[in-house]
């Protein structure tokens, strides 16, 4: 019997690592100082850890210099900084974004503002794979598109791109390819030069440190030029003012230099976990199909639909585990996620959906433990009588 209760959420958030923690504690307390405050010892020794992080995290991204990485508070702020930061920049280039309908909210929201202010934005669709087609995105290329933004892995599906061939046709197209790399760094293998990325979004709470700190790739040589979205100090090259969150990049720094040392080892790993639970649902259950590429996909996310079933009613049955619902329900009314819709599937099975998020401290008995407790679950509810149906609002 496992401890309970069972976190298998691990793509909405990962718990802090202590060793993380460990690297963090000084700079709440004893070395406190403002890292922009270089007149005095306090101020100084902020500074440099700061840059020390910025060269760590440089070097596990392969990026050319640790001037190549900006900090910010987030992804979904990395995000805003290199879609609107090179919209406002390159404008004069050309007004147009391609992008891709199941990206995060952070990147789809952004493009919708930039339409407003008279951008036009591709959203390239997605096969029940979950892929982005390269014809599909060499033809909406034109002579006057400024950016690519492709996610590389997806929060929802776990289905993840191929990031390197997409680089590479942007690069032969002249055009800036930016990818929120948020459920990928620190999962696989993730080089910005090999892959020919200029501009890639992370944030550490997804890979074991702390809320509130992110970064954003740029590319420096050639130069990659932003408008800066945040005025007020002209911290971090001009990008991105604001006093440093020192505790948060010095964990940022730590939490992803640990995800590197064992990638291969938790790849392994975490593909075994997931192959476990995907089999074992699947032994136990009829009416069950994985929602995106079975290969292409992150090592430790499972998105499955359960036939009969509302994914929010299996939520309540096992809270002892720690799940997702993809849907968004409320008050006898739905919108389906976007994300499950752009792979085609119907209103019932985006409502049917749960994502499980395996990571690093979860274990084969919580999963067999899981396997037992969602297959008694799912039974048991599709041996209830048919709730009405729901109410759809919008589209998602």
């Amino acid at each position: 019997m496992p401890r309970l209760p069972i976190y298998l959420d691990n793509n909405a958030t990962t718990p802090c690592d202590s060793r993380v923690i460990e690297e963090m504690l000084p700079y709440f307390t004893e070395m406190f100082g403002n890292a922009a405050s270089t007149g005095h010892s306090f101020g100084r020794t902020a500074r440099v850890a700061v840059e020390r992080a910025r060269a760590s995290i440089a070097r596990s991204l392969n990026a050319a210099a640790p001037g190549e990485i900006v900090f910010t508070s987030g992804a979904t702020e990395s995000d805003n900084l290199a879609i609107k930061g090179v919209a406002e920049r390159y404008r004069e280039r050309g007004n147009h974004i391609v992008t891709c309908v199941c990206e995060h909210k952070a990147v789809l929201d952004a493009c919708k503002h930039l339409e407003s202010q008279g951008f036009e934005v591709t959203y390239l669709g997605v096969g029940r794979d979950g892929l982005v087609r390269l014809d599909e995105l060499a033809a909406a290329i034109t002579n006057r598109t400024i950016l690519v933004s492709i996610m590389a892995g997806n929060n929802e599906s776990g289905v993840v791109q191929d990031v390197a061939a997409i680089g590479r046709l942007c690069r032969e197209k002249d055009v800036l390819f930016h990818t929120d790399a948020t459920q990928y760094i620190g999962k696989l293998p993730f080089d910005v030069r090999a892959m020919n990325v200029d501009l890639a979004s992370m944030t550490a709470h997804k890979i074991y440190g702390p809320k509130g700190a992110g970064a954003l790739y740029v590319r420096r040589d050639p130069s990659v030029e932003l408008t800066a979205q945040m005025d007020g100090g002209g911290h971090e090259s001009g990008f991105r003012s604001g006093t440093l969150n020192v505790p948060g990049i010095v964990g940022l720094a730590a939490a992803l230099r640990l995800c590197i040392e064992d990638l291969g080892t938790e790849i392994r790993r975490l593909t075994s976990l997931r192959q476990k639970l995907k089999n074992g649902l699947l032994a136990r259950l009829t009416g069950v199909s994985l929602n995106g590429h079975p290969d292409h996909r992150l090592p430790g996310h499972l998105s499955l639909s359960f036939t009969g079933i509302i994914g929010e009613d299996l939520l309540a049955a096992i809270p002892e585990i720690a799940v997702s619902s993809i849907s968004a329900c409320s008050s006898g009314s739905a919108t389906p996620s976007h994300v499950l819709r752009s792979l085609g599937l119907t209103d019932d099975e985006a409502f049917s959906t749960v994502r499980f998020g395996i990571g690093r401290f979860n274990t084969g008995e919580e999963i067999d433990y899981t396997v037992n407790r969602v297959s008694e679950a799912v039974t048991a509810l599709r041996s209830r009588p048919a709730k009405p149906a729901l109410t759809l609002i919008g589209s998602g």
